[in-house]
């Protein structure tokens, strides 16, 4: 076999593996069309009428974009039921504290409580201040999310009412959890972060929500859950050192007998403006934490990087007609998968103005594949930590 020929058939191997791979994104993108579909049916069935009290748990750290405006908008909420916003912070001399004050004075009609947490139980600063939290949380149920989410004024009806569904093969509802969207910044790495959720997060959910029969897990966007579910897997403190630990108590709550349900609202995160760089590290740790807690579902995500097998299948194919006419049809599939998902689920319109940037982010998605096997170092808050196990290990300097 000459030297020539011996080239010749390695392409044509590689060549099949890349083919391989962009079929089968064609058959991951046709389950999250089912799975956007199975959702979007979920919504025609009617809440209950129940609108239990509940305290919303926000721990803050420093000032995020926009910060003012979400804290706001949970005072803004057409719920019957009463509820009280608490927040957390580290230290009174944190720099949201003068937002919550000023809150305080614009919602006088509102119950606001500032708890300052300044003993400090693990390496996840967040996770330890709503430790505190919850001690001091007036209500039977609770509802987590982040400082930069902004919700509707009927958020707490799109949430709430969940927990009084109808058992399902004797699981009650212990933990409702939301999709989102981003709210992204002027800069290219924000873009890419967004169009990131819109585009491949979400629709990952979605898929996992449907072929699972239901969701495993929990999104930091919305955890809201009750007393019982809580105290049923020994409450946050378990959690303290977990870097996903949204997804954690998700996992913890499902696998202890209840259902976690997905409400019928969207809620809005407010995107940094990362640079390209910043944009980089913050996808790498994601992945990281994700390989950490999720790695058979990890793994799996080899089969959703359709655009770039298919890019990688023409170049070793040396642009055949039968390897861009599949390159065509994948380009076709993702972009209307992008829109079905983004926009028309959850209407997020700036995919719409970022569509051009998807095949970047897909590429840029699978170089930090790969890179996150190097090594289980992530960046946090400035800080950095090894991942293993699950849990946050500061690094030694």
């Amino acid at each position: 076999m000459t030297a020539a020929h011996s080239s010749f058939t390695v392409a044509q191997g590689i060549a099949i593996v890349f083919t391989v791979l962009t079929l089968m994104a064609l058959v991951y993108s046709i389950l999250v069309f089912r799975a956007a579909r199975a959702y979007m049916r979920s919504l025609r069935q009617p809440l209950p009428d129940f609108f239990p009290a509940v305290s919303i748990l926000k721990p803050v750290k420093g000032v995020d974009p926009e910060m003012y405006e979400a804290f706001a908008s949970h005072c803004r909420q057409d719920y019957p039921g009463e509820y009280e916003i608490l927040f957390g912070a580290s230290s009174r001399e944190d720099p949201a504290v003068a937002l919550i004050e000023q809150l305080q004075r614009e919602f006088p009609q509102r119950q606001i409580r500032l708890l300052i947490c300044s003993e400090v139980l693990g390496a996840n600063g967040k996770v330890s201040n709503l430790v505190h939290m919850v001690a001091e949380a007036r209500y039977e149920a609770l509802l987590i999310n982040d400082s930069d989410i902004r919700v509707t004024p009927h958020y707490l009806r799109h949430v709430l009412p969940a927990f009084a569904l109808p058992s399902a093969k004797g699981k009650k509802v212990g933990m409702v959890t939301a999709l989102y969207r981003g709210h992204t910044a002027n800069t290219l790495g924000s873009r890419l972060e967004a169009l990131g959720i819109s585009t491949d997060f979400m629709p990952g959910a979605l898929t996992a929500r449907w072929m699972e029969k239901g969701l495993r897990f929990g999104l930091g966007s919305t955890l809201a859950m009750t007393r019982e579910a809580l105290d049923a897997i020994g409450g946050l403190l378990p959690m303290v050192d977990h870097l996903a630990d949204d997804y954690e108590l998700g996992a913890r709550i499902f696998h202890a007998g209840y259902r976690v349900e997905l409400a019928r609202e969207v809620v809005e995160t407010s995107i940094p403006a990362y640079t390209f760089s910043g944009f980089l590290a913050h996808q790498l740790r994601w992945a990281r934490g994700v390989r950490d807690a999720r790695p058979l579902g990890y793994f799996g995500l080899l089969v959703t990087f359709g655009l770039p097998w298919a890019m990688a299948n023409v170049i070793a194919s040396a642009a055949s007609l039968d390897s861009i006419a599949l390159f065509s049809v994948m380009l076709c599939v993702r972009f209307a998968m992008a829109l079905s998902i983004g926009v028309g689920v959850l209407g997020d319109r700036a995919t719409l103005r970022d569509l051009w940037l998807l095949p970047l982010r897909d590429v840029v998605a699978l170089v930090v594949w790969f890179w996150s096997f190097a090594d289980d170092a992530v960046v946090w808050r400035g800080e950095r930590f090894h991942v293993r196990g699950g849990k946050l290990i500061r690094e030694k300097k």
